[in-house]
């Protein structure tokens, strides 16, 4: 449960199922797509609506940058790390405005060990896109580490003000709440 919410957090939510059906509906502006997810009346829908977030997101920019993003996921998916900042790092390069770029190669950072890298990229992307739930978690998570366990309720709350139907909320909600406050200890 942990690990799909991790996934979530850096973007590696499944947007197939969702493109697939896209042709046929008009697209969705992303403050459009963000009122869809705060409405959303199941989690069936959220993650449908989410999975169209994170693919907007993931193709912004022009060709190039989306080709890197591409190849950049690849390599973080095969656990390529060097070769996956190598392509994140050319996304920042050619589009630093892509809140896209900064939170792909904050999760190279994050898998790395490299807490404040991770954590300057994740500032990085929430100064471009506020509304960046995936950034919001995987700041929780950085936080966790760290073992400062209210700044990661915090940000894992402001997430879930974006997006109330994260998968595995409540559970992550619990654990931090005990970590943070002790209660249901």
């Amino acid at each position: 449960m942990q690990r799909r919410a991790l996934l979530l957090a850096f973007g590696f939510a499944p947007v197939a199922a969702a493109a697939q059906g896209q042709e046929r509906r008009p697209r969705l502006t992303l403050d459009q797509l963000f009122e869809a997810l705060k409405l959303a009346p199941n989690e069936e829908a959220a993650r449908a609506v989410e999975a169209q977030i994170w693919s907007s997101w993931q193709s912004q920019g022009s060709p190039t940058v989306q080709l890197l993003m591409r190849r950049g996921l690849r390599h973080l998916q095969a656990e390529a790390y060097d070769d996956a900042l190598e392509d994140f790092d050319a996304v920042i390069a050619l589009a630093p405005e892509l809140a896209e770029g900064w939170n792909k190669r904050a999760t190279v950072y994050f898998r790395r060990g490299e807490l404040d890298n991770a954590a300057r990229d994740i500032a990085e992307a929430l100064a471009r896109e506020p509304r960046h739930f995936g950034a919001l978690v995987a700041l929780s998570y950085v936080h966790e580490r760290r073992g400062d366990h209210v700044a990661a309720l915090r940000a894992f709350e402001a997430a879930l003000s974006i997006h109330p139907r994260l998968a595995g909320a409540e559970q992550r909600l619990r654990d931090l709440r005990r970590r943070a406050f002790g209660e249901g200890i």
